[in-house]
């Protein structure tokens, strides 16, 4: 591979040159057979990477790291709900994962089963994903906390021989049982796991199944000095499965390899993050989503980096928590979701003054677009960049960010950067599938195959359903759609404009919510909002939109909610036209959200239509869609 001397340089050559591009990025990770071939892709969409390796993610995240860091802290496990800290260096976090490895080989797992992990954040919880993929079996994470229905489909399609879970986990000061829940979805499952380690933390009394259930403290002991060594699995052996996040019916398992995983995680971890070994990362997300395997567990570990692993909200016991964590271990790179940052943007601003941040190299944002007052903000609060980047549970790794760990580049507000280097990134026609070159086309967000090393390999024993959800929505290509609707400016930088199916069409113009959702939220009382379609006898679609006022103090009576309201449509008559303009901007004093912060803007219109809002187990606050049904009558 030739030298580089810019990012376009970079990126060009993980098009043009792909093979020699990441046969170089695979020289990151610890091999024990190297490589046959780099890409296999004679099979489309299938994409084979690293095909005759053999690796271990253990091996890679944990045990290389021991002649030269055993002693540096690699998992700080903190909880502002139980008020405990405990930091585990590399040598005791390998210590700790092999006990784990040899209870659950204990408990019958092996090479290739599955085991489901239910669990809080937890120092436990990293023991047993990273214990899951030493010895070969695969990890199935499901959010702690999750209704008894959806673990139990999971719970089927996953067929787990073992069961991670803990007594209870906790929120905001309340204790939320988990061994009831998962109880009542192993009796709903079809499939019953052989067996269930239950961690107990003392918050929740628990039943145990005699023959089934296990503590997890008596095995452990017994355990304490057992080694056991990685299983060397083939590269594209599953290290494995997460369940996305919304899915309504069958869940969509993503099946993710070992190889390819590891490379692009190290390579995104220098490239991306510009991250060096003894840093600290402080990823605010759940291991239950793809962010926390990926920037929690996995990524920062891979690096030689301190994960930060926190139990608690970022409010709690006041809204400089973050903040103070940020200064006790002095963290370089921290992780969140602009959703976390609105939470704070409505606290006391002292408290982001009260602590010294200067420890931070950037705050970088996913999950959902940033909107450019809430960056703004932030970045002002905390004197350094704010980095947005997009990406899905099904790449596992950014498709569009900065790549500054490659040449530094000035974040765009609005934007979540370029396209990644190894995504071929392309902007297609919906209807016609013909490529969008010019700068400002609206198009679908596609990208051409084979999708790069640590992207889904397919849907957990679904190749069918891979195929026909993701590749065949763009007619006459075979290329992955992501369903969201994006722009290029002539610089490179993509702006997401919102999902394909969350278009409305007001009377024959096709608008992407995110762009009345941005006009709306730079009204500087608009804290937060969410724009959905609602159908219309007279033009088929209508915009609404329901806000959070930054200030609702003044919003006491009708006069006052309508004065508003009639300055936020004035606001988007201007900036984007009247054909934009809601019909209705109501206002809430909280908008209905999912456990990981992503808003319910399907069961919004649902109510807005007068719809049943179908399955809501997900939904953090469920006060918050009553509220809703109460204005729009």
């Amino acid at each position: 591979m030739t030298a580089h001397s810019t990012y376009a340089d970079f990126y060009r050559q993980s098009i043009d040159h792909r093979d020699a591009f990441w046969g170089e990025q695979a020289k990151l990770i610890d091999w024990k057979t190297p490589p046959q071939q780099v890409c296999d892709y004679s099979n489309p969409p299938f994409a084979k990477w690293f095909v005759g390796g053999t690796t271990n993610l253990c091996h890679n995240a944990v045990d290389r790291h021991l002649a030269t860091r055993a002693s540096q802290a690699a998992l700080v496990a903190i909880s502002t709900e139980t008020d405990t800290e405990r930091s585990y260096s590399f040598a005791e976090l390998h210590a700790e994962v092999q006990r784990m490895a040899a209870v659950l080989q204990g408990l019958g797992v092996k090479k290739g089963d599955r085991v489901l992990i239910y669990m809080p954040m937890i120092a436990e919880a990293a023991f047993a994903m990273l214990a899951c993929v030493r010895i070969g079996a695969l990890h199935s994470v499901v959010f702690g906390g999750f209704a008894s229905g959806s673990l139990a489909s999971r719970i089927e399609d996953a067929e787990p021989v073992a069961v991670v879970s803990a007594d209870a986990g906790s929120r905001g000061g309340k204790v939320v049982p988990y061994k009831p829940l998962l109880d009542e979805a192993i009796a709903l499952s079809k499939h019953k796991p052989a067996a269930v380690l239950m961690v107990n933390r003392g918050l929740a009394p628990m039943h145990l199944q005699p023959g089934r259930d296990h503590e997890w403290a008596p095995l452990r002991e017994q355990h304490l000095n057992t080694a056991v060594p990685c299983e060397w699995v083939e590269s594209t052996h599953p290290s494995y499965t997460l369940y996305t996040s919304g899915t309504t019916g069958k869940p969509k398992g993503v099946q993710r390899d070992t190889g390819g995983y590891a490379v692009a995680l190290a390579a995104s971890m220098k490239h991306i993050f510009d991250a060096k070994p003894g840093e600290v990362y402080f990823a605010t997300s759940d291991i239950g989503w793809v962010v926390g395997h990926s920037y929690i567990i996995y990524g920062p570990l891979l690096a030689g980096m301190t994960t930060i692993l926190y139990e608690g909200l970022p409010i709690r016991p006041d809204a400089g928590v973050w903040w103070s964590i940020v200064e006790k271990y002095q963290v370089t790179h921290m992780f969140s979701a602009p959703t976390a940052v609105r939470v704070l943007k409505k606290q006391d601003p002292a408290f982001l003054t009260q602590y010294n941040v200067k420890s931070l190299k950037a705050l970088w944002l996913a999950g959902e677009p940033v909107d450019e007052p809430t960056a703004r903000w932030i970045g002002a609060a905390l004197n350094i960049p704010i980095i947005d980047n997009y990406w899905q549970t099904e790449t596992g790794w950014p498709i569009l960010a900065v790549a500054n760990g490659i040449e530094a580049n000035a974040a765009r507000w609005g934007s979540p950067g370029k396209a990644v280097y190894g995504y071929h990134v392309k902007l297609l026609d919906e209807a016609t599938g013909e490529e969008l070159t010019g700068p400002n086309q609206k198009g679908v967000v596609a990208i051409e195959g084979p999708l790069p090393p640590g992207c889904m390999q397919t849907v957990w024993r679904d190749d069918a359903r891979f195929v026909n959800t993701y590749w065949k929505s763009i007619p006459g290509r075979l290329i992955y759609s992501t369903f969201d609707w994006g722009i290029r400016d002539a610089d490179g930088y993509h702006f997401i404009l919102g999902r394909t199916d969350d278009v409305i069409n007001v009377a024959g113009h096709r608008l992407g919510t995110r762009e009345i959702e941005e006009s709306i939220a730079s009204h500087p009382n608009i804290a937060e909002v969410a724009v959905v379609g609602v159908a219309d006898s007279l033009k088929g679609q209508v915009a609404m939109a329901f806000a959070v006022a930054r200030d609702a103090s003044g919003l006491t009576d009708d006069a006052a909610r309508l004065k508003l309201e009639g300055e936020v449509m004035k606001q988007v008559d201007g900036q984007l036209g009247a054909v934009a303009r809601p019909a209705r901007v109501y206002f809430v004093t909280v908008l209905p959200k999912t456990r990981s912060g992503k808003l319910l803007r399907r069961a919004l219109q649902a109510v807005a239509e007068r719809r049943d809002p179908g399955d809501l187990t997900t939904m953090e606050d469920p006060a918050a869609l009553q509220q809703v049904k109460e204005l729009v009558g």
